[in-house]
């Protein structure tokens, strides 16, 4: 333990003091304090201006990372006959109906996408207990609901990161991994601020993006000055 709390406190010491920042400036912070045995996560956290109790402020989406995610996804999807071989066409790791919706029951859930043909939705209703509350729920909006199965299991598996407001506000998402470059790992945030920025509710007044944190799985994080995003 006393090796752990030394090693956060020098990481910690690293971008003490350093007030809002540029993109690039927080990356190069954040890689220099990433000290784990492990790749870790580049995690961006944004605090918008909203209420997601109600409707017209709720935020959620999609967006496609140009560098990718850095991180092996599992896809789940459900769909019969032909759609069923599309989908393990496109390499999704699990494909059914009821046999699958059976397995979720039982408790046993290795995947972290899960897309559905629209005819096979009333049979994913019926776990909306148990994959909602994971965020798994397949939902047209995010384009997890599609007859198009093969190009939604391409876009899971090839960094699409898929987003939703917290009550509080806050929509956390990894954006890379600490051993990607610089350039690449800056490109990806700014994908996905320029989709949150994009996925602006009609109900939202007043400063939307509030506050922009990046940090690494294991370190401290690092205040982005919102209105500088582009330089």
């Amino acid at each position: 333990m006393a090796k752990l709390a030394k090693r956060i406190t020098a990481a910690r010491a690293q971008v003490e003091d350093k007030g809002q920042v540029t993109v690039e400036e927080a990356i190069a912070l954040v890689k220099k304090a990433a000290s784990a045995k492990f790749d870790e996560t580049v995690e961006l956290a944004i605090n918008l201006g909203v209420d997601p109790r109600h409707a017209d402020q709720m935020v959620r989406g999609s967006v496609n990372l140009p560098n990718g995610t850095g991180k092996t996804v599992r896809v789940a999807v459900f769909a019969r006959g032909a759609k069923a071989d599309e989908a393990k066409a496109a390499g999704a790791d699990i494909v059914g109906a009821e046999d699958l919706m059976e397995t979720i029951q039982g408790g046993k859930i290795e995947f972290d996408r899960c897309i559905a043909t629209p005819d096979l939705m009333p049979l994913v209703g019926r776990l909306g207990k148990i994959l909602g509350p994971r965020n798994l729920m397949p939902n047209p909006k995010i384009g997890t609901v599609t007859m198009d199965v093969g190009e939604a299991v391409r876009a899971a598996k090839g960094g699409q990161v898929t987003f939703k407001v917290e009550k509080a506000g806050i929509i956390h998402a990894g954006v890379g991994k600490v051993s990607f470059d610089e350039a690449k790992i800056a490109e990806n945030v700014r994908a996905f601020i320029d989709a949150i920025q994009k996925a602006r509710p009609t109900g939202a007044k007043g400063t939307y993006v509030k506050r922009i944190a990046l940090s690494s799985t294991m370190g401290p994080g690092v205040s982005i000055d919102p209105a500088r995003i582009n330089g």
